[in-house]
């Protein structure tokens, strides 16, 4: 991550306009951002500084100005409370992808397609649903389900780390297996992957947008005009997660990469 020294806006002597990218440490963070940095830079002529910080101080840091722009932000539903509180304060510049899913994966050759079908699939699976840590949100959402559904199987308390462990362990065996999975993450970039129907509708999905302080566009027209168009397609995203964190790559080498092989789709990007 580029290094940040204090808070807040300035000019440096250059008169180049700084921006305060904000960033939560969530692997689905890092790559956007470090890109849109590197383009308001390298193209728009901004200065950029990213600030790491955890998601509230994000949301009141774009309210009150000393955060400029936040590129990973999950609404209507995640940070629907954040945008209750600041929202009047933040403007919603563009949509960034809509795959911001959360629910039960399973291996894309499984023959089952829905939750409402899982009973008849209790063998394929060994009745166990392989979660993470009991306090997750995904956790209380998926006991919900299995009461709603009337599934007759056991949900496996335990940590991302330990779920993707006997996941890699079942898919090394051949075996089948069913979990919790959100997208974006390097699960589906390493394992071929699909989600199960909800008839029900009990998971709640999320876009990924992009959000600006108020004032922003007259401050930094370019820099909104471009954001208005940013994207970045999932799979490049998902990918670029797994290059980091199963093998260790570093983000600059990362960006650089991605800058070169998308270089039409930014010029369409830029204003």
């Amino acid at each position: 991550m580029l290094s940040i020294s204090g808070c807040g806006l300035f000019t440096q002597g250059n008169d180049k306009e700084t921006l305060v990218i904000g960033a939560t440490p969530w692997s689905s963070t890092i790559p956007p951002t470090n890109i849109v940095a590197t383009i308001l830079e390298e193209h728009l002529d901004y200065d950029v500084q990213i600030q790491e910080v955890d998601v509230g101080t994000v949301y009141s840091g774009l309210a009150t100005g000393d955060i400029d722009i936040f590129v990973d932000a999950w609404l209507p539903n995640m940070h629907g409370n954040y945008m209750q509180e600041y929202g009047d304060r933040i403007d919603e510049i563009s949509v960034s992808y809509t795959e911001g899913i959360l629910g039960w994966v399973v291996p894309t050759d499984s023959k089952v397609e829905s939750i409402a079908e899982l009973n008849d699939y209790r063998d394929e699976f060994g009745g166990q649903i392989i979660g993470i840590d009991a306090g997750a949100g995904m956790m209380e959402t998926s006991q919900q389900i299995i009461d709603e559904y009337d599934l007759d199987y056991e949900l496996v308390e335990g940590s991302e780390w330990a779920m993707l462990t006997e996941v890699s362990r079942q898919f090394d065996r051949g075996n089948s297996v069913l979990f919790l999975g959100w997208r974006p993450h390097w699960m589906f970039a390493e394992y071929d992957l699909k989600f199960l129907e909800d008839p029900k509708g009990l998971w709640q999905q999320d876009e990924v947008r992009n959000l600006a302080t108020k004032g922003l566009a007259e401050r930094a027209p370019e820099a909104v005009a471009f954001l208005k168009n940013w994207q970045m397609p999932i799979d490049d995203l998902e990918d670029m997660i797994r290059r980091m964190e199963l093998e260790n790559e570093d983000i600059d080498v990362l960006v650089a990469e991605w800058l070169q092989e998308n270089e039409s789709l930014v010029q369409e990007m830029l204003p």
